[in-house]
């Protein structure tokens, strides 16, 4: 049989040949895009901080175990992987570590000043902590009776913070919590009959002004804070000229999300207030890994919540434990591991500018910084119908 050359149309035809290149380009387009588009997943993301101009990490590191349950070699090895990851904000106080004792006061700044010798300082943004009214850490201060949010306490606490810590400003400063009564730690409902007189939100003010104006402080913060106390704070900021708060860190979870929700969120738009979330607690304590689930697990015997009993008994609470049975069904369900869940809930958060993740091992380092890049960004619909469904069952379910 003679065989018969078939014309070559795929060389010939121009306007196949347009064609293929065409589609050569949009699939080159795509592939381009693709990449892109995992890149920036598998990075962390950055936030400007309210109206500062620092430019924070996504997660910001949490130290409070350093000098209780970890080591300084352990916290120097956390510190570096953490710092090699792209987190550039470190969150310490100067009553650190927790649960707090006379005796390993102090250890956590100490840690972090030496681990920053190593360090570029313009690299990493320290944020720290002013405590506020205290009858029990007295221990705090070398003359008082009783601990406030005054002048001579704030200067105090500052120029201790900056000699533990080996460097000579704080890139944030906070107040812990409020110099006044507010509801606290679990405790919901405000309770009047708790008022006590407090020092005027002006006084403090004027009392950063001066750390401000002498270069020991750039910006400064609240925590443990709500809504009658930021809008007085930029009250009297406005009104006398004074530094205006960039930060607000309070506890925000699947768990815990009313007292942030309600009010605060408004109070905090970058249209009203403009004050971002520093969100501490997004696994409540560990609580929402799910490891406390099964109460014969050695790795929960070895947890902070079994370690010290009744610190933060508020997330390890029978309605607690529930909503965080249904949060775990609800990851595994949509392919996610809890702290993916968790952890990409607060991520996505619009007014979340960084979540605070601790950790006392380099297995759970590794697996919350992860979750931040292996989450899908944003979670999809079905699995935020979830949450909301969960939400309406279990409202703030660690309320004592």
């Amino acid at each position: 049989m003679q065989q018969i050359a078939m014309p070559s149309f795929a060389v010939t035809s121009p306007t196949l040949s347009a064609f293929h290149a065409h589609r050569s380009q949009r699939l080159h387009t795509r592939r381009v895009r693709s990449q892109a588009q995992a890149l920036a997943q598998a990075q962390l993301q950055y936030n400007k901080l309210g109206d500062s101009d620092l430019l924070i990490s996504e997660v910001t590191l949490g130290t409070m175990t350093f000098g209780e349950q970890n080591t300084e070699k352990e916290a120097h090895d956390m510190l570096s992987y953490s710092f090699d990851q792209g987190i550039n904000i470190l969150d310490t106080a100067e009553m650190y570590p927790v649960p707090a004792k006379k005796e390993t006061q102090g250890s956590t700044d100490l840690y972090i000043g030496r681990w920053m010798q190593s360090k570029p300082r313009d690299k990493i943004i320290v944020a720290t902590k002013v405590a506020g009214y205290s009858e029990r850490l007295t221990y705090l201060r070398d003359n008082e009776k009783e601990m406030r949010v005054d002048a001579a306490n704030i200067k105090e606490s500052v120029e201790k913070s900056l000699k533990r810590l080996s460097t000579d400003y704080i890139d944030l400063l906070q107040i812990h919590w409020p110099d006044r009564y507010v509801a606290l730690f679990g405790e919901f409902s405000y309770n009047p009959t708790k008022w006590r007189p407090s020092v005027p939100f002006e006084n403090q003010l004027k009392a950063f002004q001066e750390l401000i104006d002498e270069g020991k402080v750039r910006y400064i913060g609240v925590s443990n804070e709500t809504s009658f106390g930021v809008m007085e704070f930029v009250h009297a900021a406005k009104a006398h000229g004074l530094p205006k708060i960039v930060s607000i860190q309070n506890s925000y979870s699947l768990i815990v999300r009313c007292r942030f929700e309600v009010d605060l969120v408004e109070v905090c738009h970058p249209n009203n207030c403009n004050v971002g979330l520093l969100a501490y607690s997004p696994l409540a304590g560990g609580v929402l890994t799910g490891k406390y689930l099964d109460a014969s697990a050695s790795i929960s015997n070895r947890s902070r919540l079994n370690l010290f009993p009744g610190y933060m008994a508020r997330y390890n609470a029978s309605l607690a434990k529930e909503a965080t049975n249904e949060y775990v069904k609800l990851a595994k369900k949509h392919g996610l591991t809890p702290v993916q869940l968790a952890l990409g809930f607060v991520r996505d958060r619009p007014f979340t500018a960084s979540s605070i993740i601790g950790a006392t091992n380099m297995d759970q380092l590794k697996e919350n910084i992860d979750a931040f890049t292996s989450a899908p960004r944003p979670l999809p619909q079905e699995v935020l119908a979830g949450i909301e469904d969960l939400f309406k069952r279990y409202k703030d379910p660690a309320i004592l």
